[in-house]
């Protein structure tokens, strides 16, 4: 999960930026639009009533005094400095200005142009809106609207506009950032309580803030359910410590006469029988004892204060142990040590290596090596155990973890199945992790370890 959280911040502040951009964008758009909508019509407005008037004193005085009025407002030009006129008598011939290259209006109501004029200030164009309208007994007359202060006042829109689209970007960005940063660290939280929690501190809970948002929410629940694994972890741990107590002693009891009575028995079949009862009562007695420490390892949280302690001397110390039983076996045991420290139970972590190097002599065939090798790597102290026996399938790698499981081939060899159970919740403890490799043949045992 603390992998994902960066890539996920980093799409959430880029979501939360475009989501930002896009609204902006839309709403300047819109804005945009309705401005420059507002003030073509506006200039229609003038246009049409202007060119209703003209029309008006044709009708009243004439195509000669119309002329005369178009000519005095253009050599005027304090009433509208932006007001276009042209004017054409009934023959086409142009009286005043001219005509955009266009067909000609029908009826009355006339028709709308909008061209491009020379201006005459600074040589440029100007956009201009117009209406052309046929004159009763021929003629057309043109009434136009230059639209520089339209155009004008749309092109500081449109700088404003990018300057605002630009502090937008900046603004979306920062708000995305701080969003993304906001969301990480609830989650980064969220993520170093369940991280703890799986390396066996039961008892962490997330912490609430109360606001009551979806984070808050989420790690309510979250405590809830801890609150309920932890109730019935706890009832299985109890039953469990129970049942082992409760049995081991008079299993106890039990062993103590069966071997009182093997010494005192005097015909060979009754010992015999004796010794097998013996032997069974000390497997389910062993079997009580792993069961106990596996529930205790299981039931303590990583000590942050546990000493530093060298892995190698542990391992010769377990290689030495077990030399006698693998020469018995013409067995060679191989090792490759170097120093590697680790913070962790030395008791414990000598039960690992002993079931390790007992589990890997029990199946290894006579007159083979079995390799121990120790080393550093990648910031992790690497412990592997390789034998040369029939080894593990791939499909049952993970299952051989649970308690009490065992292949099918190895149910006539001694044990309960809680060797590699202990060796799981050991290395658990310890922060690390195990893994079960191909030896070919055989089986190879890694075991990284954290160093301090």
């Amino acid at each position: 999960m603390k992998r994902l959280l960066p890539s996920t911040s980093a799409r959430l502040a880029l979501v939360v930026m475009g989501s930002f951009l896009i609204a902006f964008v839309l709403i300047g758009g819109g804005v945009y639009f309705a401005v420059s909508t507002l003030l073509l019509d506006d200039a229609r407005g003038a246009v049409h009533a202007d060119a209703s008037d003209l029309i008006g004193l044709h009708q009243a005085e004439g195509l000669a005094a119309l002329r005369a009025e178009l000519e005095a407002r253009i050599n005027d030009g304090s009433d509208d400095p932006n007001a276009v006129y042209a004017l054409v008598d009934g023959a086409g011939n142009p009286l005043i200005g001219r005509l955009p290259d266009a067909g000609r209006p029908e009826g009355n109501r006339g028709r709308w142009v909008e061209f491009n004029e020379q201006a005459s200030d600074d040589g440029g164009s100007l956009r201009v809106i117009a209406v052309e309208r046929a004159l009763p007994g021929g003629g057309i007359l043109l009434v136009g609207q230059a639209l520089a202060a339209q155009d004008r006042l749309l092109g500081l829109m449109q700088q404003a506009a990018l300057l605002a689209l630009l502090v937008a970007m900046v603004a979306g960005a920062l708000v995305g950032w701080l969003t993304s940063r906001w969301v990480a660290r609830r989650l980064r939280n969220l993520d170093a309580t369940v991280g703890r929690v799986a390396n066996g501190e039961l008892g962490l809970r997330a912490t609430l803030d109360h606001s009551g948002d979806a984070f808050d929410q989420v790690a309510g629940r979250f405590n809830r359910m801890l609150d309920r694994i932890e109730d019935l972890l706890g009832g299985v741990r109890h039953a469990t410590d129970h049942i082992a107590h409760d049995l081991r002693t008079p299993l106890t009891r039990l062993h103590n006469r069966l071997e009182g009575l093997h010494h005192e028995a005097t015909g060979d079949s009754t010992r015999l029988g004796l010794a097998r009862a013996l032997a069974d009562t000390d497997q389910i007695l062993q079997s009580f004892g792993a069961l106990l420490r596996l529930a205790r390892i299981e039931a303590q949280a990583p000590d942050a204060q546990a000493p530093d302690l060298a892995l190698r001397p542990l391992a010769e110390d377990a290689v030495e142990m077990y030399a006698p039983i693998a020469s018995v076996r013409g067995i060679r045991i191989e090792t490759r040590l170097h120093e590697a420290d680790v913070r962790g139970d030395r008791d414990q972590l000598f039960q690992m290596l002993v079931n390790l190097l007992d589990n890997a002599l029990k199946y290894a065939p006579a007159d083979s090596v079995v390799t121990v090798t120790l080393d550093t790597d990648e910031g992790a102290a690497r412990l592997e155990i390789a034998d040369r026996g029939p080894g593990i399938p791939e499909a049952e790698r993970e299952r051989v973890f649970d308690r009490f499981q065992r292949l099918e081939a190895h149910r006539g060899t001694p044990g309960v199945g809680l060797g590699l159970s202990l060796v799981r919740a050991i290395v658990h403890h310890h922060g690390g992790r195990v893994a079960l490799l191909d030896n070919l043949p055989g089986l190879r045992v890694r075991v990284m370890l954290p160093l301090p």
